[in-house]
C-alpha cells in the first residue's frame, strides 16, 4: 500500500482481549471454497530473538507458521471481498518477524512486500496459566488486524493516517471489524472487547464494533462493501460511503446509524 510505505502501523488495539476459558475461544472461521487455493504471497517467517522465552512459546505453539499466516490470510481476504475478481492488492511476499520489542506488532512496507513484526514479549504476555488456547487466539487476532493493512483499499481525499481524520479512522476501523468478524474479539456488543464512548471516527475497536454491528444488522456483506466504497466513493466520507451502501435516506446518515447502533448496544 504505497501511503503506508513510510509509515510504520503500530496497528492493534492497545488493550488485551479478555481472559476466556478455554474452550470458549473462538474457533478460526471456515476458509470458503473460493478462496482455499488462494494465493496470498510468499511467507517469510523468521523468528530473530531465538532466546527469549516468548519465541520458544510460539514455536511450540504454532508449529507450521507458513501454513497459519497463509490461512490466516485466506481469512483476511475473504472477510474483505467477494471474489478473487475482486481488485485485492497483490502482494508478493509477506516477511513475518518474531523478535524481542517493546510494543505488541506493526504492519509496515508497501507495494508488493510487506512486513509484520510481532513482540516476543507480548507472546509472554498472553501465555497467562500455560493457555496456549490464549496465545494462538490472540496471535490469529493480531494476524487478522496486521495483514486487513496489507490487503484493505484505502480512501482517497479524506485525510492522511494522522490518528484523527476518516482516512485513519477507515484503516484502524476496518482492521479491527475483521478482527471481530472473524472472532478474535468478542462478539457480544456487551463484553469488555467493545470500547465505551467515542464515535464512528475513533478508530480501532470503536469503529470496529460499529462496523460489525453494521454488518450484522443492516447488511450482511457491509464490510465488504465498505472496503470496496475506498474504490467507489471519491472523495471518501462517512456518509457518502454509508449512503452509497445502504441507500440515500437520512436514516443512512453515519450518525443517525451511530445513535442507532448506540442504542441497541445500551447507549454507550
Amino acid at each position: 500500500m504505497k501511503i503506508l510505505n513510510t509509515i510504520l502501523l503500530a496497528s492493534i488495539s492497545f488493550t488485551a482481549t479478555a481472559a476466556l476459558p478455554a474452550d470458549e475461544y473462538h474457533a478460526p472461521i471456515t476458509i470458503e471454497r473460493q478462496w482455499r487455493h488462494y494465493d496470498p504471497g510468499k511467507i517469510d517467517f523468521r523468528i530473530e530473538s531465538p532466546e527469549t522465552e516468548g519465541a520458544r512459546i510460539y514455536q511450540a505453539i504454532i508449529t507450521d507458521p507458513d501454513s497459519y499466516i497463509t490461512d490466516n490470510a485466506r481469512r483476511v481476504i475473504q472477510t474483505l471481498y467477494f471474489s478473487p475478481a475482486d481488485s485485492i492488492p497483490d502482494i508478493h511476499v509477506i516477511d513475518y518477524v518474531v523478535r524481542n520489542f517493546d510494543g505488541v506488532s506493526y504492519k509496515s512496507g508497501g507495494g508488493d512486500n510487506v512486513r509484520i513484526d510481532y513482540s516476543t514479549d507480548w507472546i509472554e504476555k498472553s501465555f497467562t496459566d500455560n493457555d496456549t488456547a490464549r496465545v494462538d487466539y490472540e496471535t490469529r487476532g493480531v494476524i487478522y488486524h496486521e495483514l486487513t493493512h496489507a490487503f484493505q483499499l484505502e480512501p482517497k481525499g479524506c485525510g492522511h493516517y494522522d490518528g484523527k481524520s476518516p482516512y485513519w479512522a477507515f484503516i484502524e476501523g476496518t482492521a479491527d471489524a475483521v478482527r471481530v468478524a472473524c472472532g478474535c474479539f468478542e462478539q457480544d456488543f456487551a463484553s469488555k472487547d467493545r470500547p465505551r464512548g467515542g464515535n464512528w471516527n475513533s478508530g480501532y475497536r470503536t469503529t470496529g464494533y460499529f462496523l460489525y454491528w453494521l454488518a450484522q444488522n443492516k447488511d450482511k456483506d457491509f464490510i465488504r462493501k465498505f472496503n470496496r466504497s475506498a474504490l467507489e466513493v471519491i472523495p471518501w466520507s462517512w456518509d457518502e460511503a454509508m449512503y452509497h451502501i445502504l441507500g440515500r435516506d437520512e436514516k443512512n446518515s453515519v450518525e443517525n446509524l451511530w445513535n442507532e447502533y448506540m442504542e441497541a448496544v445500551g447507549g454507550e
